[in-house]
């Protein structure tokens, strides 16, 4: 039970406000409602609640205070998101395929964005030194397991993050149908995906830590 007194308001509200702020996750997750339909937005909420894992993990045994120390691991993790969220941009500018709306996703497009969204949020160093900053505040000083504690925040925190990241692919789903009816609707929403890549892209290589 002590375990659990933790989980207090401030946490949940704290931790929905940061799941809710729009980014790359929620960038890639829209996209992939809005033309691929329902389940495949599923797969691509799946691949970036995975995604955080590692940081969290990081995080739990203390490596991401490693990360924070060494410049250079975080640089060489920071530029390497930066050039695939920019490589993401290139290739939804350049596919104009990409939305065009299939049938539903096959197992093998369903592990496609799985990986997708995972190297997202896994090449993205800025998450590790987030957690580290944001967890540490709501385990109890006095805990007699702390490990226990960040572990159940985690899950926590996870779990919010899958779902809320489902509901943003529903709800982009819902706008599925004037996409698919009009071309010049599918062109905007192409430009503009790549160009919100490429932001966040440019934003994570120039941040500071």
């Amino acid at each position: 039970m002590r375990s659990l007194q933790m989980i207090t308001f401030d946490f949940l509200l704290t931790s929905l406000i940061v799941v809710l702020i729009p980014g790359t996750g929620v960038v890639f997750t829209v996209s992939t409602g809005l033309v691929r339909g329902k389940r495949a937005s599923i797969f691509a909420a799946l691949g970036c609640t995975a995604g955080i894992v590692p940081h969290l993990l990081a995080t739990v045994l203390g490596l991401a205070a490693i990360l924070h120390m060494s410049a250079v691991a975080f640089q060489l993790l920071k530029f390497a998101g930066a050039a695939y969220l920019l490589f993401l941009a290139w290739a939804t500018w350049r596919d104009k395929k990409a939305l065009s709306v299939d049938s539903a996703a096959t197992m093998a497009g369903a592990k496609s964005l799985v990986v997708k969204a995972f190297l997202l949020n896994i090449l993205n160093p800025k998450l590790s030194i987030f957690f580290l900053a944001f967890l540490p505040q709501f385990v109890a000083p006095d805990a007699p397991s702390p490990l226990l504690q960040l572990l159940t925040l985690s899950g926590i925190f996870m779990a919010m993050t899958f779902a809320v990241f489902v509901v943003y692919g529903l709800l982009a789903n819902g706008f599925r149908k004037a996409v698919i009816n009009s071309s010049r609707v599918q062109a905007w929403l192409r430009r503009g995906f790549s160009a919100a890549f490429a932001g966040l892209g440019l934003n994570l290589a120039f941040s500071d830590r």
